[in-house]
């Protein structure tokens, strides 16, 4: 097994990229922005390859990742491809001495999400997934906030992802069935705020969900909701739709001495922190305090973290171990929509086919 040496500090991290999708251009652009050597992208697609590359001036492009892991001379690499292929690509990674940037989710199996923690430990690499929502500057100053106890106690967090597929006419096609998809919007959009729950309120102990298909003529569920209750005793309720016009984000935390929120629906998006601390106010005044964020948008500022990490500089934002659990929720989520009642967490179905079994989204 080959060993990866740290680059020497007078160089920047070489990176390179498996996969040339959509989200490809936010890890190019992430390595562009922080100083990164962008040398190499590989995909079974020639002309998709061809096409990054140019966009981005990426020198070397491959038709395979093997052959780019051995030849491309990489300190880094993203994984930028379907959830299927992250299992295999991740463990060749680890084995070629490479630190991973894969994206999310990291697997929808859970032995294989373990294969790949234990892959990239064994090999001395570091492994972080792509659940960029931890880089937002609005979700990282919430999550000082929480920790630094200013809101107390959390007692409930809401929160919500959903879109419309930019108000195309229909579903992506490999998004429309359960052989292409997997899951519908409470595996894409729902992966997401499942990792965001733990990263706000800590570990999850029970989950009770419900799936719809109520506009989309697709396999899939377009809307779900997830009630959560932490082991802290705190409640929670993750909201998913792929029938939101436009684009909707936001996260509303309470606690026992304050709350916060944030949306991307207001026109300038701040992150509103409420409280009592003056001990004035009615039943609708209260003291609140707005901060807004000129910082680098997440999936950059993910990559950022990531070459920091691999530098020695800090920790991952999102670790392998939290990929796995963002999908133990959503697999458990599964579970409990196909069954119609609460499922304890560490009693789910360990993988998507199996956790799906019984769903019905009508």
């Amino acid at each position: 097994m080959t060993r990866p040496a740290p680059a020497p500090p007078h160089r920047p991290l070489r990176a390179g990229i498996v996969g040339a999708g959509s989200i490809s251009r936010a890890h190019a652009e992430g390595y562009r922005a922080s100083g990164a050597d962008l040398v190499a992208i590989a995909d079974p697609d020639p002309g998709a390859g061809a096409r990054r590359a140019a966009a981005y001036a990426i020198p070397d492009v491959y038709d395979d990742a093997a052959a780019m892991f051995a030849a491309a001379d990489l300190d880094v690499v993203s994984i930028a491809t379907p959830v299927s292929t992250h299992h295999d690509l991740v463990l060749a990674a680890a084995e070629a001495g490479l630190h991973v940037l894969c994206e999310k989710p990291i697997a929808l199996d859970l032995a294989q999400a373990d294969a790949m923690i234990r892959a990239c430990d064994a090999a001395g690499v570091t492994l972080q997934i792509g659940h960029q929502m931890r880089s937002d500057a609005a979700i990282a100053r919430a999550h000082e906030r929480i920790a630094a106890g200013e809101i107390g106690d959390v007692a409930f967090v809401r929160l919500r992802q959903a879109h419309d597929w930019g108000g195309a006419a229909e579903v992506r096609p490999s998004f429309q069935t359960r052989a292409s998809g997997g899951g519908g919007t409470l595996l894409d959009n729902g992966v997401h705020l499942m990792d965001l729950a733990r990263h706000l309120a800590g570990d999850v102990e029970e989950v009770y969900a419900r799936v719809a298909t109520r506009r989309w003529p697709v396999e899939l569920e377009d809307t779900a909701h997830v009630s959560l209750r932490f082991a802290s005793g705190a409640l929670g309720s993750v909201e998913t739709s792929w029938s939101a016009t436009g684009w909707e984000e936001g996260f509303w935390v309470y606690g026992s001495a304050g709350a916060l929120e944030w949306t991307n629906r207001h026109t300038d998006p701040v992150l509103v922190h409420a409280s009592r601390a003056s001990g004035g106010g009615d039943w609708s005044t209260t003291d609140v305090a707005r901060e807004t964020f000129a910082a680098p948008k997440s999936h950059t500022a993910q990559v950022a973290a990531f070459l920091a990490a691999v530098r020695g500089e800090g920790a991952v934002p999102a670790t392998g171990t939290d990929g796995r659990e963002a999908v133990r929720l959503v697999l458990a989520a599964y579970d409990s929509a196909g069954r119609g009642l609460p499922v304890t967490v560490g009693e789910e179905a360990s993988d998507l086919q199996a956790a799906m079994a019984e769903v019905d989204p009508g």
